[in-house]
C-alpha cells in the first residue's frame, strides 16, 4: 500500500473532514458554488454520501460513503502517470469507480484511489510513486492553521480569518450565528440553510 493512502484516516473521522471542509467552504463563498474547493452531499444518492473537490485547474477527489464502505479517487493532472483502479477494487465498489472515474481513457484512471469496507481493518489502494498529498493536502492535515493558510490564499476575505471558528467548524460542534460572522460577516445562518442541510452538519 502507498504511504498517501496509509496517511488517510478511519473512515468517520475522513467522513466529519469531507463535511468540515464543506461548511467552511459554504460560509466563505455563499453565492457561488462553482467557486468553492470542497462539497459534500449526504443524500448524492440512495443510501450514498459523497464529498468532493474541484480546483478548476483539473485536480479533483471524491470520496463516496456507502453501506458497503468507502471508495475515492483522485487525479492530479500535474502526475505524469495514471494508474487504472476498475479490476483492483471490490466488486462492491466498480458501478462508482466508472461513474467517479477521471480521464479522456475509456476505462476510468486516476493517481490515486483507495477503499475500505467495513470488514477491513485498514485502508487498501495505490498512488502513483510521484503523488504526494496534492489534492488530498486537507484531508490529511486537518488543522485549522492549515485550511486558514489555504482559504487565505484563495479567498482573499477582507480580514484575518478566525482561527478559532475555523476550530469550531473542524470540531463538528454546531454551526452558531456568532462562527458564521467571525468567517463571513456578509452571510448567516439563513443563507446557509440548504447547504447546511445537503451536508448534514448541525446548527444551535
Amino acid at each position: 500500500m502507498n504511504d498517501l493512502i496509509g496517511r488517510l484516516p478511519a473512515t468517520p473521522e475522513l467522513r466529519d473532514r469531507c463535511r468540515a471542509l464543506a461548511v467552511l467552504d459554504a460560509i466563505l463563498s455563499p453565492d457561488d458554488w462553482g467557486g468553492r474547493y470542497y462539497s459534500f452531499d449526504s443524500r448524492w444518492s440512495a443510501d450514498n454520501a459523497l464529498g468532493s473537490m474541484r480546483d478548476g485547474q483539473g485536480n479533483d477527489w471524491f470520496v463516496l460513503f456507502s453501506p458497503v464502505g468507502v471508495y475515492g479517487r483522485s487525479f492530479d493532472h500535474e502526475v505524469p502517470t495514471a494508474l487504472k483502479p476498475l479490476g483492483a477494487v471490490p466488486e462492491a465498489f466498480r458501478g462508482f469507480v466508472e461513474e467517479l472515474g477521471s480521464g479522456d481513457e475509456e476505462e476510468p484512471v486516476a493517481t490515486a484511489f483507495f477503499w475500505r469496507t467495513h470488514q477491513d481493518a485498514a485502508w487498501r489502494g495505490d498512488a502513483v510513486d510521484a503523488c504526494e498529498a496534492g489534492p488530498f493536502g486537507l484531508l490529511l492535515d486537518p488543522s485549522a492553521e492549515a485550511y486558514r493558510d489555504w482559504a487565505e490564499e484563495y479567498f482573499e476575505p477582507e480580514q484575518p480569518l478566525d482561527l478559532a471558528a475555523i476550530e469550531h467548524v473542524l470540531a463538528l460542534r454546531p454551526l452558531t450565528p456568532a462562527v458564521v460572522a467571525a468567517l463571513n460577516p456578509d452571510t448567516d445562518l439563513e443563507e446557509l440553510a440548504k447547504d447546511l442541510a445537503e451536508i448534514d452538519f448541525p446548527t444551535g
